[in-house]
């Protein structure tokens, strides 16, 4: 048994950007939540049909963009066309579909920090998880705090794993599969992860205890709430990632009840 070195990063990580203040996974999101002081953001990357690493949370297109599919059936070049704002609102109208390539270097020249949730278009993990690897393995610095990869997709993190075994990866587990979390961790000690990333209402203190003995770390999404983030802050989790760039401060260590 054994307890992990201190979280390397921020302990609250703004979700997609800046939540829901401005149109998840677009570079004006990403500004807006630093605006707000966050310095750890949270985005979801998945391939185009020519192979680029571009922001999407959903498969299809529908709900974020003006387009109509499976993005990763379009090419870059396709996608880059798409307007990504105007679902929001019609202060975002004409926004793009940013690269993933293009958030790191804006992180990496404001000296932020990135969690990237491999979220590849089914049938895709392997080859996802693969080239985030090979991305960051080109782009991001040694001599600095590597990402975060997360998945849902065990594939998908041993696929980063391969490409690039030096950045850190965690598990996003939305629901304990054996109830008592010994299966999940299981699977994220088996591929070599430092976290597991769980859905918020999962911890308990004894789930803590258990997966900080084992080495890894604790972190949560979504939470959206300040009873919420305080209990899992009592509980002496490590991450929160939050659409609520607005409620939280992320200078502060807890929400101010």
């Amino acid at each position: 048994m054994s307890t992990p070195a201190p979280w390397p990063y921020p302990r609250w990580v703004a979700h997609r950007g800046a939540g829901k203040l401005a149109p998840e996974n677009t570079l004006a999101a990403f500004r807006l939540g630093a605006l707000h002081g966050y310095r750890m953001f949270e985005c979801d990357a998945k391939l185009s049909k020519d192979g680029v690493l571009f922001l999407m949370h959903d498969a299809t297109l529908e709900r974020t963009t003006n387009g109509r599919g499976t993005g990763g059936d379009l090419a870059m070049g396709a996608l880059a066309q798409l307007d990504a704002g105007s679902w929001h609102s019609r202060a975002y109208a004409g926004e793009p579909l940013p690269t993933l390539e293009a958030l790191a270097r804006w992180c990496l020249a404001n000296r932020l920090q990135l969690n990237v949730e491999i979220k590849p278009t089914p049938g895709e993990e392997a080859a996802t998880g693969r080239a985030c690897g090979t991305l960051m393995n080109r782009i991001w610095p040694r001599d600095i705090v590597q990402p975060l990869f997360t998945s849902f997709k065990p594939e998908a993190l041993q696929g980063a794993r391969d490409a690039a075994p030096h950045i850190p990866r965690g598990l996003l587990v939305d629901k304990l599969a054996d109830g008592t979390g010994d299966a999940d961790l299981k699977i994220a000690r088996e591929l070599g992860c430092v976290a597991l990333v769980l859905n918020h209402a999962l911890w308990d203190a004894a789930l803590v205890a258990k997966v900080h003995g084992a080495g890894l770390y604790c972190s949560s999404y979504t939470v959206n709430d300040e009873w919420a983030a305080q209990r899992l802050i009592d509980l002496g989790t490590d991450g929160i990632i939050t659409d609520r760039v607005d409620l939280f401060s992320p200078a502060q260590d807890g929400p101010a009840l």
